[in-house]
């Protein structure tokens, strides 16, 4: 419907007509024209051949996005599903995800990379903006970036001269303080400092304990420092160090028949502490005719996970896992900064990952223990090219062509040692493996843009997955997993219609992969591990429309439609369990929100206006696991805000999931405890905030 409705208004506009900015975009929710600047690429959203969409600090504010599990619910195909901790934060777009190991959905903050789905759980405090790319996105963005990529964008002190506090409180004792500042102290330099600390009381009660299962204390800071050291020549330092400490995994067991969890009921507290630092320095030399840039960066993480692995209050298994993470990433690249017809872009990157984990199995049934030590160092290269023609044959006509060839090592020491009742250690396993992987990523893509800078697209592109090594694997078998890669195909249009009445984007895909890596529970119990499928294949749509009757009210809606099924799984061969045919797990068939947004203007001494803020957002079916036997249907979920704002005060009144809609938001099958664990989602809550500007 709505391809049909572009073609048949383009046809009747002319160039006087226009009525976008050259280097602006429309955003997808909220109708503001912003400028894209990105050391990637600096090109229009609006007009790259890609399915995208852009969530502005304003709807990041307006919706109550906390933190980046949040986003998915405004975003067609995207789903975060929000359990465990902050270590357990996968992401999947389209069908592709992971739900351990390496992520398939690349996140970037500030130009910088997140490797590790565990660095995923991020703050959202003082984000301008947030960019969903959906789609192989490996030409520019490289490894792990399957499923797309979810760009962060701080705020910018070149563009911001303000301070700003914030003090919000909720239900389940839930506490917040911020304070943020962004400053010149000259023409060429600004800075910027931001901070945060947060407190919840948790949301579920362990029944053995008598205490809130998953209670959570959160502290993080930003810095911020932007030279303009020549007029050619500019540098920017981002460096963020965030601390959490929290109890978590609040699973119960799962009733099938009626799609409900239990009480949390374990003898022994479990929790997950997590410290992370991350830094950035981009430098960018831009003339008239190129703009060459470099961006350095260094993340450090630990996490210490300690879990009762059989949920139970039998004193049956207790597991420390250490995680600890170093990773340094360097990249370069040269793009065009003239306006004639051909674009192109050159890039090199390189990066070198520490990852080491401890793993202690504590078996109390039968006073023994598991100590389990691993290295995994890891590093790659890449060259990438981009090529964009213009007005190619014809005035409109676009073709991007893009080449992207990455290389990658990686090593593997396990040490594996058994701790008996009388306290005598036995080394089971010392072994070194190494392994290396290679690929070459296409894209190509044709569009075709309109004079009023609507466009419809078509594209082709590679995504590539590296392979690698199980970390706690108990079998040698499962010791390694291959690569995967897919292809995918899409086309779509986007544009804006009759007089800015209706913004939308409609776009088709389909992917077809080989050697997609599935995690799979141990038969141990001891956690997932990822083993490669046959052939996999997803299909879908998504739409994203903004209605603005009014200049004070407009309207949101976003779907996504996702048919995801393995067309070739052999599961155990000696069993004969074959589970091709069946709907890949962790995926749900279908995305939805609306949203209503509308402005009440006063003419009062006490208040300048009121927003008032709505949103409805469901998904579902979503299958658990291969064999298709536990799912989570259908489900929706209503929250709402209203600010009322004077000057530079506001107080705002949020809530969500109004109603107390229950769902389940995760569950496994524990074959320690022999049974189905699930966690349920989180029940309604309410909140004020009071956030000062001057």
């Amino acid at each position: 419907m709505l391809l049909l409705i572009h073609l048949c208004y383009t046809s009747n506009l002319s160039a006087e007509e226009i009525v976008i900015p050259k280097d602006s975009i429309v955003m997808s929710y909220t109708g503001e024209e912003v400028i894209i600047e990105a050391f990637k690429s600096n090109t229009n959203l609006s007009q790259l051949p890609i399915s995208a969409t852009l969530l502005s600090d304003q709807i990041i504010k307006e919706r109550n996005i906390t933190n980046i599990k949040e986003i998915n619910a405004f975003v067609p195909n995207l789903f975060i599903p929000d359990y465990g901790s902050k270590m357990t934060s996968p992401a999947y777009i389209r069908g592709i995800g992971s739900r351990i190991n390496a992520p398939s959905v690349g996140l970037y903050v500030d130009g910088v990379p997140y490797f590790d789905r565990s660095t995923f759980d991020i703050d959202m405090t003082d984000i301008e903006r947030v960019e969903v790319l959906r789609g192989p996105q490996g030409t520019i963005y490289g490894r792990n970036t399957m499923g797309g990529i979810i760009n962060v964008y701080t705020k910018s002190p070149y563009k911001y001269k303000e301070t700003n506090v914030h003090l919000g409180a909720g239900n389940y004792n839930r506490y917040e303080l911020g304070a943020s500042h962004y400053g010149n102290i000259s023409n060429t330099f600004g800075y910027s400092l931001s901070g945060n600390v947060f407190h919840t009381g948790g949301f579920f009660t362990n029944k053995y304990t008598g205490d809130k299962a998953d209670p959570m204390d959160a502290a993080n800071g930003r810095m911020r420092l932007s030279w303009k050291l020549a007029p050619k020549l500019s540098m920017h330092l981002v460096s963020a160090y965030e601390y959490s400490d929290q109890g978590g995994y609040p699973y119960g067991i799962y009733n099938a028949e009626n799609n409900t969890v239990g009480q949390v009921n374990y003898n022994e507290p479990s929790s997950y502490l997590r410290n992370m630092s991350t830094n950035g320095l981009n430098v960018e030399y831009a003339t008239d005719k190129f703009k060459l840039g470099s961006m350095s960066s260094f993340q450090f993480y630990d996490g210490k996970q300690r879990i009762d692995q059989d949920f139970t209050e039998k004193d049956l298994y207790f597991v420390d896992f250490y995680q600890r993470q170093r990773m340094y990433s360097q990249e370069i690249n040269i793009k065009s900064a003239t306006k004639s017809n051909y674009q192109w872009q050159f890039g090199t990157f390189g990066f070198h990952q520490s990852y080491n984990t401890d793993n202690d199995v504590d078996n109390r049934s039968t006073n023994t223990h598991t100590l389990q030590n691993a290295s995994n160092p890891t590093k790659g290269a890449a060259l990438y090219h981009q090529s964009i023609i213009n007005n190619l044959l014809t005035e409109g006509l676009s073709l991007t062509l893009g080449l992207r060839y990455d290389w990658e090592e990686t090593r593997m020491q396990t040490i594996a040692r058994s701790r008996k009742p009388d306290n005598t250690v036995v080394e089971t396993t010392n072994k070194r493996d190494k392994d290396s992987y290679s690929q070459w990523t296409p894209k190509a893509a044709l569009q075709y843009s309109f004079r009023n800078n609507q466009i419809v697209y078509f594209s082709a592109s590679k995504g590539f997955k590296t392979g690698g090594f199980n970390t706690t694997a108990v079998s040698e078998a499962d010791r390694t997993y291959k690569s995967e890669t897919s292809w995918n195909y899409e086309v779509g249009t986007k544009g804006s219609y009759f007089d800015n009445f209706l913004d939308a984007e409609i776009s088709l895909f389909y992917i077809d992969w080989r050697d997609q890596q599935v995690s799979q529970n141990q038969a141990t119990g001891t956690g997932y591990i990822l083993r490669n499928a046959g052939k996999s294949a997803s299909k879908g749509l998504e739409v994203s429309t903004q209605i603005n009757p009014l200049e004070n009210l407009n309207f949101q809606i976003t779907y996504g439609y996702t048919h995801a099924s393995f067309k070739e799984y052999m599961y155990n061969t000696k069993e004969n369990i074959d589970y091709s045919g069946n709907f890949l797990p962790m995926v749900p068939r279908h995305t939805f929100s609306t949203a209503a947004n509308y402005t009440i203007r006063l003419k009062s001494d006490l208040l300048d206006k009121v927003i008032l803020n709505g949103q409805y957002t469901a998904l579902g079916k979503i299958y658990w696991n291969e064999d298709n036997k536990a799912s989570q249907p259908f489900y929706g979920i209503f929250n709402a805000r209203a600010s009322f704002v004077k000057d530079k005060v506001s107080f705002d009144l949020w809530s969500k999931n109004i109603g107390g809609k229950e769902y389940v938001s995760y569950y496994f099958y524990n074959s320690l405890a022999k049974d189905s664990f699930a966690q349920a989602g989180k029940p309604f809550t309410c909140g004020v905030d009071f956030r000062l500007k001057f």
